[in-house]
């Protein structure tokens, strides 16, 4: 699986990820309803800019002791497997404790994966350490906080997962931000990346009108009509 070039990354970092679900579906290549995370998934730091990368996948448990090792054993492993995503990971835990007996990260493990070239992390179990991990300017999603670590350790890496309600896949594409989580599908992610200015400039002909100060009805009526033919147009193109 080959992945974007940097600058079409940096392209999809420029815009929310709201606007980055509503290109895909212009696309019309899967229901309206899946494809992203659900309100379990929240930013650990909504300030932060939106996140972009490739999920490098991981089951984890923290209730009981692993067999062998101690709980911090496989990092070493998982920071191998980063070459094996087509470009910059985002780590996804899937918690396998329900409900979660402790925090599946901290300041340790995401200066770990910062090093090594990771873009964030999303757990479905909970996250600790926030003021460290804020300080590196590393971006998080969790299913909330636990102040204790317990016997956490990783259990396997790199298979399917289960997280905020989707199916997370090896390599998938994940935009990320203070809205939540989205998979892009990655065949159109290029597009999605080169589209997205002209939709915003859509979307900017009703915001624009709103803010002249002068509105009416049948004023609102033809800006929103404006804005509707040129996402025709991007449809058409695509």
């Amino acid at each position: 699986m080959s992945g974007l070039s940097q600058a079409d990354l940096d392209l999809l970092a420029k815009y929310d990820t709201p606007t980055i679900c509503n290109i895909i579906e212009i696309f019309d290549i899967r229901p309206r309803n899946v494809g992203y995370m659900d309100s379990r998934i929240q930013a650990c730091f909504p300030e932060m800019p939106p996140m972009v990368g490739y999920a490098a996948t991981a089951t984890y448990r923290s209730d009981a002791p692993p067999r062998e090792g101690d709980v911090y054993s496989s990092i070493d492993k998982q920071v191998a497997a980063f070459s094996e995503i087509p470009g910059p990971p985002v780590i996804v835990f899937q918690d396998l404790d329900t409900p979660s007996k402790a925090a599946t990260f901290g300041e340790v493990m995401c200066t770990t994966y910062q090093t090594f070239g990771a873009a964030g992390l999303i757990t479905s179990g909970a996250a600790r350490d926030l003021d460290q991990v804020r300080a590196i300017g590393f971006p998080a999603f969790s299913n909330g906080t636990i102040c204790a670590h317990a016997y956490c350790h990783t259990l396997s890496i790199h298979v399917p997962i289960y997280v905020g309600g989707i199916t997370v896949y090896p390599g998938d594409l994940l935009h990320g931000d203070c809205n939540g989580v989205t998979t892009i599908p990655n065949d159109i992610a290029s597009e999605v990346a080169h589209i997205s200015g002209e939709y915003v400039a859509a979307e900017n002909i009703v915001l624009d009108y709103l803010k002249s100060g002068n509105v009416t009805p049948e004023g609102l009526a033809k800006a929103r009509s404006e804005c509707a033919a040129q996402i025709e147009k991007l449809k058409d193109r695509v």
